[in-house]
């Protein structure tokens, strides 16, 4: 090996600054990161042409999106919604009793299917177990979304950063000297037994310490909220809703919406208005009324009608135009999370014309514990934002098949959610995919691939609709990345830099080397995705084992295990999903995720050597 760099060293240290770069950043998408980074090793000339674009073929691709499909299938068909009511109600009605039984249902649930997809099946799931037990969101949703990163070190498929794991794996036995045998593949529960620590140890890590370390939030439940409750509690005033017409000869024709409240002395609040054919929900106070226009308002019956009489507004007998906005069987006020990949981040809720696209009308938004109600129509959306709006359950349940939405409360989903037919299907399917995996030698992405097939040929799930369901912004990220990591091992770059890191920590005992290693890799996974950081890492890692006598395949499981240490800052996409709706706080990451990492690293360095 050369101590000296080369020039295809260069070039590939000056492809990883700027892959770096562009993730910090963010630039641009990571996934068109991902590509540029791949177009610039093939003009580099850093891969061969002909396995440049391997990636896309990988098997790791192909079983990203076949367990990404199965878990939409058994999403849809109501089975995991199924296996979490029945472990809550065995957790009874106490925080100690709860908070177990919940870890461990985002545990099990994240060793077979994405932890994001896990994180937001199990997101519902948790606000109405703290609705119906009393235990603030702010206590469960945290432990869960840890639960749910840890949960991925169960199995080969819990995390896209151990789907990727035997594919780098077979591009470094390519480069590996003769005289060294190659590294087996890993089997599906490899990682098994170190996971089953992990998340014991997370478990009881959250019942001894989470009273002291999490806070107790009063966050407000939409569970069973109805528009009428919302709007006393928002607006401050009692009363029934009255519907009022604005007529020719009011005095008040062409006033502001805050004009016509200030008549009443802020006794009463307009909280929809008809302009036209457009409704719309808690309407911003400088709107003006013209005649014809109908507004729906909350106050006192006495004040109403004595307003009503003073201006010449046509208060109507019963309310018509309404009806359907404040009818609780038809619709009501719920939560959706704007989740990390959604094509609406980035875009105002003006411009995305919310209820006429999706049936939303938003009432508020939430951004890291700051409440916005006004100047909506220009608020640009970024991820983890929580979203509390108004629509019918019609309009609601058709967002479980959106992508670009999370949904919070499903109290009048839950019925047909889980009424399924497929269900049993689903679970066949389910099982006979793991059946294979376990008990043949088939290839994991092929049969990975088939059960995907079998949710859409029995009709699970459509074959629209698991397009949709895949994140093929994660299927860009890692085939843009793989040749990177291809071309690390090959042009000598990971063997140049585990020699130098062995000299730098020369004479240093064996799990000095791996902390050090686990360490580097939990800092690359806080800036950058877990299967770029298992790309670039685990070539360095095998390099370091085989210069220094250590376990090649025990150092290269540590770095894919070590991606899941993402408990320090809300940047993963689990956490920032959990920030909006549990109102925390970055600090609040910072004091319960600290202690959760040093955990981590001290199990996971641990367990490794005592599993190899």
């Amino acid at each position: 090996m050369p101590d000296t760099l080369t020039t295809d060293m260069m070039l590939v240290l000056g492809v990883l600054a700027i892959t770096i770069f562009l993730f910090i950043t963010e630039l641009v998408r990571v996934d068109v990161a991902a590509l540029l980074v791949l177009v610039m090793i093939g003009l580099f000339g850093l891969v061969p042409i002909n396995d440049l674009f391997n990636g896309f073929a990988s098997n790791a691709v192909i079983s990203i999106i076949g367990i990404m499909i199965i878990g939409a299938g058994l999403d849809k068909a109501g089975v995991m919604i199924r296996i979490a009511q029945f472990l809550i109600k065995i957790g009874g009605h106490t925080e100690k009793g709860i908070l177990p039984v919940v870890l461990a249902t985002g545990a099990f649930i994240s060793s077979f299917m994405p932890n994001v997809g896990a994180a937001a099946l199990m997101l519902p799931v948790v606000s109405r177990v703290s609705a119906r037990t009393n235990v603030p969101l702010s206590r469960l949703l945290m432990p869960m979304g840890f639960s749910v990163l840890i949960g991925g070190t169960l199995s080969l498929v819990g995390c896209s950063a151990l789907i990727v794991l035997n594919d780098v794996i077979l591009a470094v036995n390519k480069t590996l000297p003769a005289t060294i045998s190659p590294l087996p593949p890993f089997g599906l529960f490899a990682p098994t037994p170190i996971g089953l620590v992990l998340v014991s140890v997370g478990i009881l890590y959250f019942l001894v310490a989470g009273q002291k370390l999490l806070p107790a939030l009063k966050t407000h439940s939409t569970e069973s909220i109805t528009p009428v409750e919302y709007f006393k509690q928002r607006y401050g005033v009692q009363g029934n809703i009255f519907e009022l017409l604005v007529t020719p000869n009011s005095p008040l024709m062409g006033a502001t919406i805050a004009e016509y409240e200030q008549q009443l002395h802020q006794r009463a609040a307009i909280v929809a208005l008809l302009k036209g054919r457009h409704l719309r929900i808690s309407p911003a106070k400088d709107v003006t009324l013209e005649a014809g226009d109908s507004f729906a308002i909350m106050g006192n019956p006495t004040d109403i009608e004595t307003f009503a009489q003073k201006c010449h507004l046509l208060l109507r007998p019963q309310i018509g135009i309404f009806i359907e906005m404040l009818a609780a069987t038809r619709s009501g006020v719920s939560e959706v999370v704007i989740p990390a990949g959604s094509q609406l981040i980035g875009q105002s809720l003006l411009g995305m014309r919310m209820r006429k696209t999706y049936g939303l009308s938003v009432l508020q938004v939430t951004r890291q514990q700051q409440t916005t109600q006004e100047g909506l129509r220009d608020f640009v959306l970024q991820s983890g934002d929580t979203l509390l709006v108004h629509s019918t359950w019609e309009d609601l349940a058709a967002l479980r098949e959106n992508k670009n939405f999370i949904t919070v409360s499903p109290r009048h989903l839950t019925e047909a959610y889980v009424a399924s037919k497929t269900m049993w299907t689903a679970t066949g399917i389910a099982l006979v995919t793991l059946s294979l995996v376990l008990f043949t030698e088939l290839r994991l992405a092929l049969v990975l691939l088939m059960g995907a097939l079998g949710m859409i040929l029995s009709g699970v799930i459509k074959i629209e609709e698991s397009y949709k369901r895949v994140s093929w912004q994660t299927v860009f990220l890692l085939a843009g990345l793989i040749p990177l990591g291809t071309a690390f091992q090959t042009t000598g770059t990971a063997a140049w830099i585990a020699h130098h890191t062995v000299n730098l920590l020369g004479g240093m005992p064996m799990w000095v080397l791996q902390t050090v290693l686990v360490l580097l890799t939990t800092f690359f996974s806080q800036l950058m995705s877990n299967v770029g950081t298992t790309v670039l890492l685990v070539p360095i890692a095998v390099n370091i084992a085989l210069q220094t006598g250590g376990n090649p395949a025990a150092f290269a499981l540590m770095v894919a295990l070590a991606t899941s240490n993402s408990f320090l800052l809300p940047t993963h996409q689990v956490n920032a999903l959990m920030m909006g709706p549990g109102g925390y706080r970055v600090a609040d990451y910072l004091r319960a995720g600290g202690v959760m990492t040093v955990l981590f690293l001290v199990i996971l360095v641990g367990m490794v050597n005592v599993v190899f």
